[in-house]
């Protein structure tokens, strides 16, 4: 058993009912777990949402909250994987003051090498895109920390499965 605490991302596979988030919360709250990031979106399959996350805990009690999760009704499957088995990216938006764009050559090599892309500009700011690892969206709101953000998001992390999942076979015949 794996008792050293890690990073792990949950995939939980349910119907999309109001109240679910609650219930599925309460299941990390009661362990007094806390979750890295949290989303939730559509699955390959129609009528079925898909919850991605991200938990850093022992390998044993990401276990147990997998059996408690899949007591919950509207719960279809959850899985739970390790970062080296998934391909995954998260994404930060930036917002800045226009005039930088265009008097801080500084900020255009940032952007450049960054690989972030422009998402929108006007007379008074302009908003950067970044997806990739944590790591990078850090860096890149380091770097332009310096010149002032003035506003900044992250998303939770999302992720696919490198191995096929064979979830998509039971969830075709859940949807039958």
């Amino acid at each position: 058993m794996n008792i050293e605490n890690q990073l792990f991302t949950i995939s939980v596979y349910t119907e999309n009912n109001i109240g679910l988030l609650n219930r599925v919360s309460a299941i990390f709250q009661r362990r007094g777990i806390n979750i890295e990031s949290l989303n939730i979106s559509p699955s390959e399959i129609e009528g079925v949402a898909k919850f991605t996350i991200v938990v850093n805990m022992a390998e044993d009690n990401v276990k147990k909250i997998i059996g408690q999760l899949e007591k919950q009704v509207e719960v279809i499957k959850a899985y739970y994987h390790d970062l080296d088995n998934i391909i995954y990216q998260i994404s930060g938006l930036f917002k800045i003051k226009s005039e930088l764009l265009f008097e801080e050559r500084q900020i255009q090599n940032i952007i450049k090498e960054s690989n972030a892309r422009i998402v929108t500009v006007n007379k008074d700011f302009f908003v950067l895109e970044k997806s990739g690892k944590k790591d990078e969206i850090v860096e890149l709101y380091n770097q332009l920390s310096v010149f002032g953000i003035m506003q900044y998001t992250r998303s939770g992390l999302i992720g696919i499965t490198k191995e096929e999942m064979k979830i998509s076979t039971l969830l075709e015949t859940y949807n039958n």
